[in-house]
C-alpha cells in the first residue's frame, strides 16, 4: 500500500509559478512509475505528466514547455509549474502504479487527496 500526499497548491495570477510536491509513504524512485493529473470543475480527468521507472518524463501538450517534473529525493516527487494560465485552473492529483510486468502498462492505483491550483487573469 503506497499513501501519497500532495501540497504546494495555491491561487496566483496568470503568469505566476507553483510547485507541488508529492511524497509517497515510500521509496518509489526505480519501481513504480509516477504521474501528475488534473480536473477541472466540469472536465474530464487529464494526464499532466507521467515519468517511468527510468526517470523519464513525458507530458500534455497542453503543459509542455511549462511544467516540469522531477524527483527530489526516493520518496518525493515535485511538479513545478511556470507560465501559469487560468486554464490551468484544477485539482491536481498525484498517482502511483508498479508497472505491469508483462506489458509495462502503469495502472494508476495510488492516488493522493490533490491539492488546488486557482489562477486568476
Amino acid at each position: 500500500q503506497v499513501q501519497l500526499v500532495e501540497s504546494g497548491g495555491g491561487s496566483v495570477q496568470a503568469g505566476g509559478s507553483l510547485r507541488l510536491s508529492c511524497v509517497a509513504s515510500i521509496n518509489t524512485y526505480g519501481t513504480y512509475c509516477m504521474a501528475w493529473f488534473r480536473r477541472a470543475p466540469g472536465k474530464e480527468r487529464e494526464g499532466v505528466a507521467t515519468i517511468a521507472r527510468d526517470g523519464r518524463t513525458s507530458y500534455a501538450d497542453s503543459v509542455k514547455g511549462r511544467f516540469t517534473s522531477y524527483q527530489d529525493n526516493t520518496n518525493t516527487l515535485s511538479l513545478q509549474m511556470n507560465s501559469l494560465k487560468p486554464e490551468d485552473t484544477a485539482m491536481y492529483y498525484c498517482a502511483a502504479a508498479r508497472p505491469n510486468p508483462y506489458t509495462g502498462v502503469c495502472d494508476y492505483n495510488y492516488w493522493g487527496q490533490g491539492t488546488q491550483v486557482t489562477v486568476s487573469s
